[in-house]
């Protein structure tokens, strides 16, 4: 009999994001794959990491979307001078 396995995938998300003064950025929403759209109720907190289940390192942000707690990444560009700074990823199960 075999069992599904389940693991963690990065999965890469358009966010709508707001800067303060100094220049600090504040995730106020997030687009899945499926079109839908999440308002972020709050940030939580924000500190360097890495996603240790799908794999990454870059910021990650606690936030709180309709009352539960979460992860959202943000993954660094490696290229000095590249005008994308970089992406904004989940981690999403996949048999």
């Amino acid at each position: 009999m075999d069992t599904l396995q389940k693991k963690e995938i990065k999965v890469y998300v358009p966010v709508r994001v707001a800067f303060d003064e100094t220049g600090r950025m504040f995730p106020r929403a997030i687009q899945w794959e499926d079109g839908q759209v999440y308002e972020i109720d709050r940030v939580l907190d924000v500190r360097p990491s890495y996603a240790a289940r799908a794999g990454g390192q870059g910021d990650r942000y606690t936030i709180r979307m309709s009352g539960k707690e979460t992860y959202l990444f943000f993954e660094h560009s490696a290229d000095f001078g590249n005008p994308i700074p970089g992406r904004w990823f989940v981690e999403r199960r996949e048999c």
